[in-house]
């Protein structure tokens, strides 16, 4: 299933055509080329005074880390996510030998990006997700006081909506993407003056 943004003028493809399935294909697998895809993506994001904050912890399904990342998402999102064929966790680093990062969750927000754009160049989706106990994620991968998580994402392949079962599920998996108009997004001159 696709789901491409219905933009006013075209954009990169790649943001075009991302969004945040549920629905993934459980059999599918994501490769150990395509991982280092990812990660090498999200690794050459911009970031404040090339900082580099961001990390990933990895976990390919049938793994242990997978199984560890699985355990700290809520219920709502393991409902769904077990079927990924990838779980990374995006952590922030605070700290380097200089004192404190500044941005650090920007500069991790960017990498991010960088990740999900990179898996729909790959064929793949990605869906990111707040839904995680990070205090639990810090406990189970050993993480210092210094590297925060942030985020978890699931990457796979799509599948049917049918596999999410619930019907309430099934219908916001199909629902249309929606986003604010641009006359609501850019202003110039004063706040709620459209730029466009």
């Amino acid at each position: 299933m696709r789901k491409p943004a219905v933009t006013s003028v075209p954009i990169a493809a790649a943001m075009a055509e991302r969004w945040s399935p549920r629905a993934l294909d459980a059999s599918s697998e994501v490769g150990p080329d395509q991982v280092r895809a990812l990660l090498e993506a999200a690794r050459w994001a911009p970031s404040f005074g090339n900082t580099q904050p961001a990390r990933y912890l990895v976990g390919a399904r049938g793994t242990p880390s997978f199984d560890a990342i699985l355990a700290t998402l809520n219920s709502g999102n393991r409902a769904w996510a077990h079927r990924a064929s990838l779980l990374l966790v995006g952590v922030m680093v605070t700290t380097n030998e200089k004192g404190s990062v500044p941005y650090a969750e920007y500069g991790l927000g960017l990498a991010s990006e960088n990740l999900v754009l990179q898996a729909v160049e790959l064929g793949l989706v990605a869906h990111q997700m707040a839904g995680f106990s990070a205090p639990d994620v810090s406990a189970s991968f050993g993480l210092p006081d210094n590297a925060v998580p942030k985020v978890a994402i699931a990457v796979g392949s799509v599948a049917s909506a049918d596999v999410l079962e619930e019907d309430w599920r099934i219908e916001r998996e199909k629902a249309e993407r929606k986003r604010v108009p641009l006359e609501e997004f850019a202003f110039t001159g004063q706040w709620g003056t459209p730029a466009l």
